[in-house]
């Protein structure tokens, strides 16, 4: 099944976990920000299993001055 990662197209195994994705994908496991179909998620529902056709929009933060 297809799910988009910040406007990428990305396939994944129907049992894949948000958290699974993002480590797949290489993200930082602190310092990021997730949003599942326009909702910021708590970090506690990383657990959560992507459906078909499930946009992310995953932010780093950086640090500046």
């Amino acid at each position: 099944m297809k799910v988009t990662v910040n406007d990428e197209a990305v396939e994944v195994d129907p049992e894949t976990t948000i958290a699974a994705l993002l480590a797949r994908l290489g993200f930082p496991e602190k310092g990021i920000a997730v949003a599942l179909d326009w909702s910021v998620l708590p970090r506690s529902a990383w657990d959560t299993t992507l459906t078909d056709g499930a946009r992310l929009e995953v932010v780093t933060a950086v640090q500046g001055g």
